[in-house]
Order: structure tokens, then sequence, then C-alpha cells
């Protein structure tokens, strides 16, 4: 019998994970089904401008259907790429199909809500949706199950 041992600094260990989660998160997105995007008619999509409180966020969520839980899990300050490549190519056409064009946003520092959904069609708990906002307006946004095999659409509810 062999016993290998090996020295990893917190440091490099605590980047190995980091990479192995954002590997992970866009092996979920890249694993969507692009014809099955739901889209939102224009005419019949939430207005996406003047979200400047929680209670407009969890309005504009229930706009779409959603009840959600009235605080967000998580609020994160990010920064959309400037160059973005063919990794986010199912990312970008799950916002376009949407109407948001997160291309007019590159290089901006947005903010991420995460609420957890209530109401999921399902039944399945869990599930989240996020909303991007740049200076009080949503410029994007999805609904996810964060499980091993779960999956991310759109705002829309699914028709189940």
């Amino acid at each position: 019998m062999f016993i290998l041992t090996a020295r990893l600094p917190r440091r490099k260990l605590a980047i190995s994970v980091a990479a192995a989660a954002l590997l992970c998160c866009a092996g979920l997105v890249m694993n969507l089904d692009p014809p099955a995007l739901p889209t939102v008619a224009a005419s019949t999509a939430p207005d996406t401008t003047g979200i400047s409180s929680n209670e407009d966020r969890v309005s504009f969520l229930s706009q779409y259907g959603w009840q959600v839980n009235q605080e967000p899990l998580v609020t994160e300050e990010l920064t959309i790429p400037k160059e973005m490549d063919e990794s986010y190519d199912e990312y970008l056409e799950l916002q376009t199909a949407q109407g948001f064009d997160l291309t007019k946003y590159a290089g901006k520092r947005v903010k991420r809500y995460t609420y957890e959904i209530t109401n999921y069609p399902s039944g399945e708990t869990g599930v989240q949706a996020n909303l991007l906002i740049y200076r009080d307006k949503v410029v994007g946004g999805e609904v996810l199950s964060p499980q091993m095999n779960g999956f991310v659409h759109g705002l829309s509810m699914p028709q189940e």
C-alpha cells in the first residue's frame, strides 16, 4: 500500500476551490438548452426602471408570479466583464431572450440580489432568483436551482 502526501498552501487551496466552484457554475450555464428558454413579450415585461429598494425588487419579481422571502439571501457587488469570451454566450443568450443586453454594461459594477423563491411550480425548495441592478434599473436576472443537477432559466414562471 502506498500513501502519498502533498503540502498545499492555504492560499492555493482557496484559489483552487474558488476556481472549481466557478467551473461548476459555468458548467450549469453551459448545459442550458437554448430553445427551451422562456421569453417575455416586450408588452408584458415588467418595467425595469426605478428599482431602488428591497420592496421594489420583491414587487418586480412578483410581476413574474414569484413569491420570495422578503429579504435577499445574498447581496453582492459584481463587475460585468469588459470582454466576454464564448463561455458567456449561453448566459448572454438567456439575458437577451428576456430583453436584457448585458453588453451595454460591460466593465460596469452592478449589484446582484439573490432571493429564495417559495412558490416554484414543481415544489422544489431552495430555488433562487437573481436580479442584476445598475443604477436603479434591472439589467439582468435568472432563476436557478443551486442543486448539483440544477437548472437555470429566465425570470418568467415556467409553464408546467
